[in-house]
């Protein structure tokens, strides 16, 4: 065999394993892309799964016979509320840990979920009476968790969709949507509970400054009001946070029928 054969040999040889080489990093590529797309979808139902297993167990707002609060804090006794927006699939118990990260990546049954719960922050007051209360929970596409949050962006959709419900052990808030507003999540005036927790109408101020969206409720929030902001993270920029700034308003209860 002649010097030019062998060349030639060699160099078909070296194709055949460069190409080799290619196919089996593209079947990994492949392969990993299977596996992520089969476990985010993973992540999702599980969010989905538990979500309607304790919708089962949501507390009753009008008194009637059903589930109650004692169901719920047999599972878990960091429940402290649920949380329902109306127009949105937000519709969750809130816990409240020992700090904020206690139920960042933990469902209420307490087992690892990286969608996390819904949660209060661990300086308010349990029973929400502080004047300033601030709820946090993950941003995740198809609906779940607060994933609704960026809906309030749509100025339609902002000024339909304004109400919610509160829910705590004996007492019920019925919530009026205030504003939109995004942030960084070092935002002192949202976020530093030290700042504004005891001074709604504080936090309506600087809500009136910084709002992309805003109901003229907002300007007459006075300090005996009460407010609740509910927090997710944002792709917009780097650490942006969305906040949807809502009043309560407590529910007066009503005298039974015989």
């Amino acid at each position: 065999m002649d010097e030019l054969s062998k060349k030639r040999r060699v160099l078909r040889l070296l194709n055949s394993l460069v190409s080799l080489v290619l196919i089996i990093v593209l079947f990994l590529f492949g392969a990993y892309a299977v596996y992520a797309l089969w476990d985010n979808n993973q992540v999702y139902q599980a969010a989905e799964d538990v979500q309607m297993e304790l919708k089962r167990l949501k507390p009753s707002a009008d008194g009637e016979d059903g589930p109650t609060f004692e169901e719920l804090l047999k599972i878990n006794p960091d429940v402290c509320a649920w949380i329902t927006m109306d127009g949105t699939k937000i519709d969750y118990p809130v816990l409240q840990g020992e700090n904020n990260l206690s139920y960042i990546n933990k469902d209420v049954y307490g087992r690892f979920a990286l969608a996390g719960s819904i949660f209060l922050d661990c300086r308010n007051q349990k029973d929400f009476s502080d004047p300033y209360n601030l709820l946090y929970g993950h941003h995740m596409s198809e609906s779940h968790m607060f994933g609704d949050l960026d809906l309030y962006e749509k100025e339609s959709f902002f000024r339909k969709n304004t109400t919610g419900t509160l829910l705590l052990p004996g007492k019920v808030y019925d919530l009026k949507v205030l504003a939109f507003i995004r942030v960084t999540a070092s935002e002192e005036e949202i976020f530093n509970l030290d700042v504004f927790r005891n001074d709604s109408a504080g936090v309506a101020r600087f809500t009136q400054q910084k709002a992309q969206l805003k109901n003229e409720e907002l300007e007459t929030i006075s300090p005996d009001d009460q407010l609740l902001a509910l927090s997710t993270c944002s792709s917009d920029f780097t650490d942006a946070r969305v906040i949807v700034l809502t009043k309560m308003i407590p529910r007066q209860k009503t005298a039974k029928k015989d």
